[in-house]
């Protein structure tokens, strides 16, 4: 069943008084009445305001269990003219006639609401409207609280999770400078010698990585030093270069000569490893006469700086393990004198750069320019200076040895570069 009801308005009052009637006659709650006067009212100001009549319908359609729904609707003259629905407070939809229509469901349930006066109607809205606004800001205050208190929280976690973070980071260098500490050999101090080393890794997220040295004191008083650059980054190559290291300590104590210390060491490595591939460098050094003998396995040359101010690599041909036919050709000796530098690397210092050559080049000149620092100094500085341009990460070794005069040592002089020493 349906009822319907319907009337001309040329006053946007009258209108607006007519609107609140119906909403009041059929109960409709005080919220959903001021919205509903608004929407027609801004709907149909523009019509009144020209000067042009506005009708105003309602209707009452009744459903088996469901909620009556009540429908306002509103029709002027220009039905071309389509109102603005997009900020009504109350939604609408306009039908194909032109009209705009509300519709809402009357959920009151006994005696409809009072009419009343017009400004009872009103001050019952307005009533309403300030309590909803108390309402609303009563919200934005506990809410405002509320984000204050989880930002107050959040920054308090953040502070803990930047003290956790650093713990986790004092804890992480810690490990590492204890595992470096670890495969780093203990300083060689014999008299007549002073060495400093330098050490990189390519990456930061790996403590270590296939650049490896050793150095001992061998029964008669020399030094032996190993070089190592295995192939690989990370601790799995660290852990290819401590093979080639112990395999060499062991072979170098046994009295084998230089030379066949690195055909041996590829021969027992080969069948625990069959991938593993490196190079190295083979050094024995008398402190008391200065003597040094080099074997090489497919490693960068040594780089010697006599005190004069003369320099020049140490060649040798040979063969790094893993290498077809590996093994050192012959043997390169030489005599450092008191002031000589002697400087062993990895090919990390010197291909930082497109031309491996230049970097040798390089590397001589900033060589000479660090050659009289302490000796503690000279491994970083050379890094420092040769890195500064780097088109391939890779581990970085330097290690320096320089010559002392030990008390009673004739210097003497070789006025070379060493002799080699071919296979017996």
């Amino acid at each position: 069943m349906t009822s319907h009801d319907s009337h001309r308005f040329t006053s946007l009052a009258e209108l607006r008084r007519a609107v609140r009637q119906i909403a009041r006659r059929h109960g409709l709650p005080v919220d959903l009445r001021a919205r509903l006067v608004v929407s027609v009212s801004a709907v149909a100001g523009v019509e009144l305001a020209a000067g042009r009549p506005v009708v105003l319908a309602s209707a009452l359609r009744r459903a088996a269990a469901r909620p009556p729904l009540l429908t306002v609707a509103c029709r002027w003259t220009d039905r071309d003219a389509v109102p603005d629905l997009a900020e009504l407070p109350l939604p609408a939809e306009v039908l194909a006639d032109g009209s705009v229509r509300w519709e809402m469901p009357v959920t009151w349930s006994g005696r409809p609401q009072q009419e009343g006066s017009e400004d009872e109607a009103l001050e019952h809205e307005l009533q309403h409207a300030l309590a909803r606004a108390d309402a609303l800001a009563a919200d934005h205050r506990r809410l405002q609280h509320e984000l204050s208190e989880t930002n107050s929280g959040v920054l308090a976690l953040y502070v803990q999770l930047e003290e956790r973070d650093e713990r986790l980071r004092r804890a992480h260098g810690q490990i590492l400078r204890e595992l470096e500490d670890a495969l780093r050999p203990p300083p060689v101090e014999v008299e007549g010698v002073e060495m400093a080393v330098h050490y990189a890794p390519a990456g930061t997220d790996a403590p270590t990585g296939g650049d490896l040295y050793d150095w001992f004191t061998l029964p008669d008083g020399s030094i032996h030093i190993t070089v190592v650059d295995a192939l690989g980054h990370g601790v799995a190559s660290t852990r290819s270069a401590l093979n080639v290291t112990h395999a060499v300590r062991t072979l170098v104590l046994e009295g084998h000569r230089l030379d066949r210390v690195v055909e041996r060491t590829d021969e027992v490595l080969l069948p625990f490893d069959p991938a593993l591939m490196a190079t190295l460098l083979l050094v024995r050094i008398d402190p008391a006469s200065g003597a040094v003998t080099l074997a090489n396995g497919s490693h960068p040359p040594a780089l010697l700086l006599r005190g004069d101010g003369r320099h020049g690599y140490l060649e040798l041909k040979g063969r790094g393990i893993g290498f077809p036919m590996a093994g050192s050709d012959e043997m390169l000796n030489t005599r450092l004198d008191p002031g000589d530098l002697l400087l062993l690397y990895t090919d990390g210092l010197t291909e930082s750069r497109k031309n491996p050559l230049e970097g040798e080049a390089r590397l001589v000149e900033a060589a000479a320019r660090n050659a009289r620092r302490p000796i503690a100094e000279i491994p970083g500085r050379l890094a420092e200076e040769m890195h500064t341009v780097i088109l391939h990460p890779d581990d970085t070794l330097a290690l320096a040895i320089r010559r002392t005069a030990p008390p009673g040592a004739d210097p003497g002089d070789t006025g070379g570069y060493g002799e080699r020493d071919g296979h017996p």
